[in-house]
């Protein structure tokens, strides 16, 4: 009888482990998930930026070989309490293990089906609203690959109430939101001929796709850029009056002339965001220190305008011609002054960049200089429309300040007005000498 009850217990003991390791599989029971999220927009390979084009695309999650990636998928939420996490996945080159962890708590899932289906993951506790991730792993795999992941669903208390992620245009999305400074003038001020604008990127804030434009107005922009792992950017670009993407659609009498440029400067044509003149020196910027701009506008009287700018790092201790471009069918100063930070490479979208905006100055046409201490908050559509909530922008002492990317959960709501400490200490510098 003995034997008979160990061999009927051996047996029952053999069933639940079949059945545990059978949990997360194929959906069992009927959990009521409300909320999807697509992996396509928001998750990335995030110990190895240059897998993320390779893995993440249409269908989510896929081409995945490595078992030394880390992969996060990002959500805001916006309740606390218990959540329900499964995910649509297939196994597409055969079974495989991975291991799933969200809030400091792993489950181990086993994936066999072949087809998409839901997946249970498992059921979570949360403490704390804001941004949260759930970090993927390779364990084992019998084939190629690991699962293909179209998206994960969620449900519970905590995702009860709205969950923000990006919904759709993907591409913008996993950029991430672009935020800008929006300098408010005095009333009534004079033409604008000048102006001048500081920059400070704080130590590992210089992130692989970052553009903090310094010096930006109506008809171009002017900032630095981290464009590779060994290239660095100042950046000066001036639009044609021609509306269209394609500089090779614009008339002759429509195009941006180049004037004069600054020594190893290039200079050439940009489309795909309207079109116009371009000009980059390739300058090893350091984060840390402070970068100096200066730009002016100086209408010819015959329908054109002459923009030009100069870059004054600290390293050289001169100012520096990047390059001066004439505007056709333009009759104007200096207008709309602002700054903005964006990222311009999808596969850095979920790291953090900050920037410190400076000493702002214009230089009007009766010979005096005027601090600019206010501005307007903004941001692009991705932040409007609620896709991704991680960015934020304000004052701090004497500078402005934007940050953006990293999904942070601290927001600062857009159009908000902020003011600067000022100066009162306007920029020292001799037009006549200028390069």
């Amino acid at each position: 009888m003995k034997s008979k009850s160990f061999f009927r217990a051996s047996v029952a003991m053999l069933f639940l482990l079949f059945f545990a390791c059978q949990k997360n599989e194929a959906q069992t029971e009927n959990y009521n998930y409300t909320v999807s999220i697509p992996t396509q927009g928001n998750s990335w390979a995030v110990n190895n930026i240059n897998k993320n084009q390779e893995m993440i695309g249409d269908d989510g999650i896929h081409n995945w070989t490595d078992n030394s990636l880390k992969i996060k998928t990002y959500f805001k939420t916006t309740q606390t309490g218990e959540l329900t996490v499964g995910m649509i996945a297939k196994a597409e080159t055969g079974a495989s293990k991975i291991k799933a962890t969200f809030n400091g708590e792993s489950q181990i899932i086993n994936i066999r089906n072949q087809s998409s289906d839901t997946i249970f993951v498992g059921n979570f506790e949360t403490e704390q609203t804001g941004y949260q991730f759930i970090e993927l792993e390779g364990i084992e795999k019998e084939g190629a690959m690991f699962p293909a992941i179209e998206s994960f669903l969620l449900g519970g208390e905590a995702a009860s109430d709205p969950v923000y992620f990006v919904k759709d245009d993907f591409y913008w999305g996993r950029r991430g939101p672009s935020v800008h400074l929006n300098y408010q003038l005095p009333e009534n001020h004079g033409d604008i001929q000048w102006f001048y604008n500081e920059i400070t990127v704080p130590e590992n804030n210089d992130v692989l796709g970052s553009y903090f434009m310094a010096n930006g107005f109506a008809e171009g922009y002017f900032g630095m850029q981290v464009n590779s792992e060994t290239e660095r950017r100042i950046l000066f670009s001036v639009w044609s009056p021609y509306s269209t993407d394609n500089p090779d659609e614009i008339p002759e009498e429509y195009k941006i002339k180049m004037l004069k440029k600054g020594e190893d400067v290039y200079t050439g044509e940009f489309g795909n965001e309207g079109s116009g003149g371009q000009s980059y020196l390739r300058y090893n910027w350091k984060a840390g220190n402070t970068y100096r701009f200066l730009l002016n506008a100086t209408p010819t009287g015959n329908d054109e305008t002459d923009y030009t700018a100069w870059f004054y790092p600290p390293e050289a201790g001169e100012w520096k011609l990047i390059a001066s471009f004439r505007r056709p069918k333009t009759d104007t100063h200096l207008t709309r002054l602002h700054s903005f930070l964006e990222n311009f490479m999808t596969e850095t979208g979920n790291r953090q960049r900050t920037g410190y905006y400076t000493n702002q100055w214009f230089y009007d046409a009766d010979g005096k200089w005027n601090e600019i201490t206010k501005m307007r908050f903004t941001a692009d559509a991705t932040a409007r429309k609620e896709n991704r909530m991680d960015y934020a922008g304000g004052a701090k002492d004497k500078s402005f300040f934007l940050q953006n990317c990293g999904f942070f959960s601290d927001t600062t709501p857009i159009d908000t007005i902020f003011e600067r400490e000022a100066s009162g200490t306007p920029p020292e510098i001799d037009f006549e000498k200028l390069p």
